[in-house]
């Protein structure tokens, strides 16, 4: 039995749910609750010594990071394959998932801390931001929180979250400009799979169109994805409605401001 560690609405392990979806899998979910600090705890630290999730167990191994997890089920469950055939295109997949673990994820993170949990915050008492703050443990991260929190959108790191969606939208409507329909190979495959939560938060910050207004390639391979009956196992039907009003709220309050940092990113590109 596979056995699945997780958080509410944890980005990084919605691709982990659709690769299971994909693979027809069944398994068992345990439920983190980041903000009583659970994945602190010794129990959980001894599956995942970063405290963060998912974590996956199969068969007494520990398998953690979301992008290895995924190529662990494709590997371990080979049909129906979500790898390219050949190495050239295992290896273009692979440069996908670089685009999220080396920018993506933290661009996400940031530009969502500064939409919606930014104001959570601000309701917290001094001694409970602090807390926050403190219970972080890296101290990068930790930069990167209070950075934005007294910052917002206008924190140097969500420009910089805003660049790096900008260079990855910008690939995709480049190699998708040829008519395929998927990143790789031309069939779905785990390097659509890594970026389709990440596409799916800006879509529900109601900021997606920021990047993509123009690049039809994209945007016609977004209306595929999220029409894959794994995308709404995965992602839709796990989002309650009062969740998606707020960041759609949220985050359509900074949409306007993005858009001008944004064009202050290309205007150091040009």
């Amino acid at each position: 039995m596979l056995k699945l560690y997780t958080a509410r609405n944890s980005i990084c392990t919605q691709k982990v749910f659709i690769t299971l979806y994909e693979k027809g899998l069944e398994w068992e979910e345990v439920i983190i609750d980041l903000f009583n600090n659970e994945q602190y705890k010794p129990e959980y630290l001894r599956i995942n010594p970063k405290g963060v999730v998912p974590s996956l167990v199969h068969n007494g191994d520990f398998i953690n990071e979301s992008t290895l997890i995924c190529e662990y089920l494709d590997e371990v469950v080979p049909e129906p394959s979500l790898r390219p055939a050949s190495a050239a295109n295992r290896a273009r997949m692979r440069i996908w998932g670089k685009f999220v673990d080396e920018g993506i994820f933290e661009a996400t993170r940031e530009i969502s801390f500064s939409a919606m949990f930014r104001e959570k915050m601000r309701n917290m008492s001094a001694e409970q931001r602090e807390g926050r703050f403190r219970n972080v443990g890296n101290p990068e991260k930790r930069a990167r929180f209070i950075s934005t929190y007294e910052q917002g959108v206008e924190s140097p790191y969500v420009f910089y979250g805003i660049a790096h969606y900008e260079k990855m939208f910008a690939a995709m409507e480049k190699d998708l400009s040829d008519g395929r329909d998927w990143l790789v190979g031309g069939s779905f495959s785990l390097a659509d799979i890594a970026l389709m939560p990440f596409v799916a938060r800006m879509d529900y910050l109601d900021l997606l169109d920021v990047w993509t207004e123009g690049r039809s390639s994209v945007t016609a391979w977004w209306a595929r994805a999220k029409a894959r009956p794994s995308f709404a196992h995965a992602v839709s039907s796990r989002l309650k409605p009062e969740e998606e009003k707020a960041m759609r709220t949220f985050g359509g309050a900074l949409k306007e401001r993005i858009r001008e940092r944004r064009q202050e990113y290309l205007g150091t590109i040009s």
